[in-house]
């Protein structure tokens, strides 16, 4: 199929035009251009191309690009059409062979035609006097240097004059929202609130909100949030390959390659409306500094939810983010770093700083991807806000100018404000809250309930070692007890075997004593009297608690009687001196043992020449004695 570069295109009156679907791709000589135009008639469409135009229409579809690159027709041109896909494939040559065409996957900005053609904006929303040139266009911008803020002239200025928006470009929008207000913003009537009186009730804002426990908590049980840091958003990789090819060739490349849009974000692409922003100085600067700003929230957004939606990724955006929230004009990228910070150090689920650090390196990574990369958190952030009521205000007042606004700036610019974000430092006394003071005392503080919890231990560990040994003593004492007691009960019953014996021996003298004793004459001998008298304390007391029969008793007093005789022997006075003696220590009454005779001396008992046992005995134990 061959093409005519040349050819004019002649519309039927009244058709109703439809801009197709297209995707633009490159290599060293050609351009292709893919056009997907289904139900259409393949025999009837017309090419036109010449330089930076290119037009293309197959009823009932219409497209007109104005290409980054100049084409030429030197026969090499050419196009197909799949019947299957509904798409026409056309390669166009390039002018100068090895160009870099930038920005082919800027659709939006593709489909603006050539300024020359046009003597004024196809959308002009602001004064002639802020037109700039393309000089100016082109200045660079020291990003490290304060600008002063603007003073608001309160003699020409007339109510409701108070802007915001992209540009600083929309005002009186919330006076005809005050219902929804309250849900997408936190100042109140931004409309008679000028700049710098919205900066102050912020910062009073986000000193009253922020919550030390909160901080703290976060800041020693951050085990979540070590978690949520490892996870990898897309750039990530994207951003790794960029670099080793960048590092392998040295030349620069085109981010389509790392950077893919889907069709749900190139249709969107196409539903944009194409508009020109004429800026002034300072507009830009709080333009790029905003860029910033939101690009920040989003990471962190994106970061802590692991790139899953929910519910509050609407609200993490616009709440992070003072330009989206408080209508904010920064001046610095400190300042913008600043605000970020303490806003998540005050409002989300996750207030750690580890978290602001993290956004910071993502969104240099995204600027130093360029445009494509910046365009599709862009596209993204859209769809989320487009998706929540009412944050679709937000895509009016911001983000659907960002869209349109970045597909045109120079990627140099990007460049220039990534390298001067690398540079910027932020740490935690840049937040004004305290921070380090905060986490020094609570250190201090967990150091002394360590400490506290150390002492306990000992103390347990000592108390129940106290404890142990009063267990062991107890046991000791218990063994010890139990030593005695058998002792004790040894004893008791070497003392019962003893007894035993006595006992024994008692009855066998009580045998002796009821036997009578036969003298050398055939007489009997009471021993009952003896017997008593020559026994220990113990023997005694059994013995004369033993009760004899009364007969018995008569019956020894009638042999005692009967064996009785006077003697003059001295040798028996020993003897009945000894039984004397023990009768007065323990008196019984007993019958009369001596006999007065009529002339009144007394008689003692005759020496048996058998010796007594019990006498034996009387004087054995008095020796031992």
């Amino acid at each position: 199929m061959q093409l005519q570069g040349h050819t004019v295109i002649a519309f039927p009156a009244g058709s109703i035009m439809i801009t197709p679907a297209f995707e633009l791709t490159q290599d060293p000589d050609f351009l292709t251009i893919i056009i997907r135009v289904p139900y259409a008639r393949a025999s009837e469409f017309d090419v036109y191309f010449e330089g930076e135009d290119f037009k293309f229409y197959a009823k009932p579809y219409f497209l007109r690009l104005t290409l980054p690159g100049r084409i030429v027709e030197d026969g090499r041109e050419k196009a197909s059409y799949n019947t299957d896909e509904g798409t026409f494939t056309i390669r166009l040559p390039k002018e100068v062979p090895g160009q870099y065409f930038e920005g082919l996957d800027m659709l939006t900005s593709l489909l603006a035609p050539k300024k020359s053609r046009s003597a004024k904006p196809l959308v002009e929303e602001i004064a002639a006097s802020a037109e700039l040139s393309e000089e100016e266009e082109e200045e660079e911008f020291d990003w490290e240097i304060e600008q002063t803020p603007y003073e608001e002239s309160s003699e020409s200025t007339p109510p409701l004059q108070h802007p915001y928006g992209f540009g600083n470009l929309r005002s009186g929008v919330f006076q005809r929202l005050q219902d929804e207000l309250s849900d997408v913003i936190d100042i109140k009537d931004p409309d008679q609130t000028p700049a710098d009186e919205r900066r102050r009730r912020r910062l009073e804002a986000e000193a009253a909100k922020f919550e030390p426990d909160h901080y703290l908590a976060d800041f020693f049980e951050d085990e979540a949030i070590q978690h949520v840091l490892k996870y990898k958003p897309w750039w990530v990789d994207a951003h790794k390959k960029l670099t080793a090819l960048q590092r392998e060739s040295h030349q620069e490349h085109d981010t389509h390659t790392f950077v893919v849009f889907s069709e749900e974000e190139r249709e969107q692409l196409r539903k944009f409306t194409n508009k020109s922003y004429l800026l002034d100085k300072r507009s830009r600067h709080h333009v790029y500094l905003g860029l910033i700003d939101i690009l920040l929230a989003y990471c962190y957004e994106i970061c802590v939810n692991e790139g899953d939606k929910n519910v509050e990724s609407s609200w993490n955006i616009r709440k992070l983010s003072a330009t989206l929230c408080w209508l904010e004009s920064f001046t610095c990228i400190h300042d913008v770093l600043v605000s970020f910070g303490r806003r998540v150090l005050c409002y989300p689920l996750y207030r750690h700083f580890g978290l602001v650090t993290r956004a910071l390196s993502d969104t240099v990574m995204i600027l130093q991807l360029g445009k494509a990369a910046v365009l599709k958190c862009l596209l993204d952030i859209h769809k989320i806000f487009r998706e929540s009521d009412p944050a679709y205000i937000l895509n009016d007042l911001f983000i659907t100018d960002y869209c349109i606004w970045i597909q045109k700036i120079k990627s140099k610019k990007l460049a220039a404000l990534s390298e001067s974000l690398q540079k910027t430092t932020l740490t935690k006394s840049h937040m004004g809250l305290e921070l380090e003071e905060l986490e020094a005392a609570a250190v201090l503080v967990q150091e002394e309930e360590n400490a506290l919890k150390a002492a306990g231990t000992v103390s347990k560990q000592q108390l129940l070692s106290s404890e142990s040994e009063t267990s062991d003593s107890e046991e000791s004492s218990s063994t010890s007890s139990s030593e005695t007691e058998g002792s004790d009960s040894d004893e008791q019953e070497s003392s019962t075997s003893e007894d035993g014996e006595i006992n024994s021996f008692q009855g066998t003298l009580e045998e002796e004593r009821t036997a009578p004793l036969i003298d050398c004459n055939g007489l009997r001998q009471g021993t009952n009297t003896s017997a008593l008298g020559v026994t220990d304390g113990t023997a005694e007391a059994s013995l004369q608690s033993v009760s004899l029969p009364g007969k018995l008793i008569e019956e020894l007093e009638m042999q005692m009687h009967s064996a009785m005789r006077l003697s003059e022997q001295p040798g028996g006075l020993a003897t009945v001196s000894c039984v004397s003696q023990e009768q007065a220590e323990n008196p019984v009454p007993k019958p009369d043992r001596f006999s007065e005779d009529a002339a009144g001396k007394g008689s003692f008992l005759e020496v048996s020449s058998k010796p007594n046992p019990l006498l034996f005995l009387c004087s054995t134990n008095e020796d031992e004695d």
